[in-house]
Parts: structure tokens; sequence; C-alpha cells
């Protein structure tokens, strides 16, 4: 796992990269936070909007915003995600949650460091900007499931947060199978089962618009915790091929 400097967080590697990118934005009832998400997707890049049953338009106000829009019957947090993969044809696909409690643009070193053969996996550490942008039951959880992730992989991450990026092809490859909350930990786990290299970039983090589907109750916590602690409980996978592709990193 490598961690890169300050300067590469916010010197030149925060400009807008011009690459093939989609960026996958999970959504459930998240009208009143879209606007200012698909307002921040870089320059040239591509938003796929997963609806995951909303009720209050927010497919429409995505579509009227110029965003692609996606629907998953299917309820969960890694239905959403699979689904926007799956619709995906850039080289490079992100995640970002779609509550405005992170900036799509800080995706763009990430994807910088895929481009330049740097990471094949790039994720993002939430650091909070007030104190109530992530809840202490929340904040406890994550840091649980980092230490068991060290424990199962060796990989030294502090978060398992949802900003993401990585080529789409390999990540098509992993196979991932959890469509619940587990989704974000199987990805990582997958990946360095695979012996992927993964970096971490801090990345401020806000208070969400509107309630949480999944931390903001210790309920909620409690199930996401209990969907990563089962993936992490899977044993390794074998190492497969991966697609050969210009630039990846192997």
């Amino acid at each position: 796992m490598t961690t890169p400097s300050d300067e590469d967080e916010r010197g030149p590697g925060s400009d807008p990269v011009a690459a093939s990118v989609d960026v996958v934005l999970p959504c459930l009832d998240e009208a009143e936070a879209l606007p200012r998400v698909l307002e921040r997707i870089p320059p040239g890049w591509r938003a796929l909007v997963v609806d995951n049953g909303s009720t209050d338009g927010s497919a429409d106000i995505a579509r009227r915003l110029g965003a692609r829009v996606v629907h998953e019957a299917r309820r969960g947090f890694g239905a959403a995600c699979h689904a926007g993969l799956t619709a995906a044809t850039a080289d490079i696909v992100c995640f970002c949650d779609c509550d405005a409690s992170l900036d799509p643009a800080d995706l763009v070193p990430f994807v910088r460091r895929v481009l330049a053969g740097e990471a094949d996996l790039v994720l993002g550490r939430r650091r909070p900007r007030s104190f109530g942008a992530w809840p202490a039951h929340a904040r406890a959880g994550n840091l649980a499931l980092a230490r068991l992730l060290r424990r199962r992989t060796g990989l030294r991450l502090h978060d398992l947060g949802p900003l993401r990026a990585a080529r789409r092809e390999p990540l098509l490859a992993l196979g991932l199978t959890d469509r619940r909350s587990g989704y974000p930990l199987e990805m990582v786990v997958r990946a360095a089962d695979e012996g992927w290299r993964v970096a971490e970039y801090d990345v401020p983090y806000l208070p969400r618009t509107g309630a949480s589907k999944v931390t903001g109750t210790w309920r909620g916590t409690w199930q996401a915790v209990r969907d990563m602690s089962r993936v992490l409980a899977e044993p390794p996978m074998p190492r497969t091929e991966l697609p050969a592709l210009e630039g990846a990193v192997r």
C-alpha cells in the first residue's frame, strides 16, 4: 500500500485529467444533494447515477442535469455500485457517494495515479471537516474493520470509504458478489488477493445531505459491519490472470 505526499494530493494532480472516466453514483432518495454532486464532476468525465428505488424524483433530476441514469431494482449499496460498474464503458471507473459528503472533484489525483501506472486501486481516506460529519459509531465500526482487513490482507489502510478509482476491466474480473454493505470491502479484499497495488489519499469529509441509509444509526452500522465481517471470513481467492490493458499495473 502506498500513501502519496501532501504535495501530490493538492499540487498539480488536482488539475482536471483528460481521460475516459465514468463516475458511479449509487443513489437512493438524494434529490437534495444531486445538483451539488453533479456540478462537481470533473469536465469530460461522465456521471452514472444508479437509481436504487428512489421515490423523490432523484432519477429525473439526475437526467435533467445531464447524468446517465441506470436503474437497479434490487436494493443494496453493492447492488447499485455493481450495476454502475457493469453499465460503465470508460477505461477508468470511479465510485462516489451521492449525498454530498464527498467531492467527486477529489477523484482527479486518484485517476492520475491509475493512469500513471502507480496504483491499481486508489481509495479515499475520509478526514471529517466538522464534528457531526462522521458519527462516532460509524467511525468506530470503520476502524475495527480496517484492523481486521490489515490482519486478513496485510494492507495498512485507515479507511474503507466509498471514494475510489480503478480500471474497469480488472474490476469486473474480480468477480465481486456482495450486493449489500460488504461490496466496498470485498473490492479491496479481492484486489489484495490478486496482488494489486493500493494507494490511499486523504479527502475532506462533510456532513451528508439527508439521512444515511446505512451508518446513520447503530442498527445500520451493525448491519454494515456484519456484512463486511462475512466478507473478511471468506478464504483468499486464487489469483487469476486479469485482462492485459495498456498502462495497467500488474
